[in-house]
């Protein structure tokens, strides 16, 4: 069973994440430029991983082997991710991020967060348990969605305090 609606809906939340990082960039510093193409390129994730299924099922493709196809779609763009915001020495995050809360506050949402997503979308890939596949996978999503939001505050709080009027 795909549920169609809360994927839809889960890439409309992406969206706004989205849309946040664009609002945001325009007022950002250099310094706070990786954590907001971190928040945008998150919340593109999310919009793939939850739309990629539709389609995919849209041609026929059921049970274990959509939730194996859609892990591994995701998986992968996960990864290319990862390499292209650390491609380059100047995008490494630890090499940009100054304060040691900002990189203690990445480094738990890494660990709380991105740890559990690609675990759940690698047990899909095994199928060790395929009843439990669709779960895995939108526990894989709203992981990433939460890492979007994670992102987010941890952008707010890197940018210290406002300007004295």
């Amino acid at each position: 069973m795909l549920d169609t609606d809360l994927l839809v809906a889960l890439a409309g939340i992406a969206g706004i994440f989205v849309g946040f990082g664009a609002l945001i960039s325009g007022t950002s510093s250099p310094n706070d430029l990786w954590l907001v193409r971190s928040m945008v390129t998150q919340g593109l994730m999310v919009i793939a991983a939850a739309l990629v299924p539709i389609p995919i099922a849209a041609y026929g493709v059921t049970g274990h082997q959509l939730w194996a196809v859609c892990a591994l779609a995701v998986l992968a763009l996960d990864w290319a991710v990862i390499v292209l915001l650390h491609s380059r020495r100047e995008y490494m995050a630890f090499q940009i991020l100054q304060g040691r809360g900002t990189r203690v506050a990445l480094s738990t949402s890494l660990l709380l967060l991105e740890v559990p997503f690609q675990g759940a979308l690698i047990l899909i890939l095994l199928g060790q348990s395929p009843d439990v596949d669709r779960a895995l996978y939108l526990t894989a999503v709203i992981l990433a969605l939460f890492q979007a939001a994670a992102l987010l505050v941890i952008l707010v709080y890197a940018r210290g305090r406002p300007a004295d009027a």
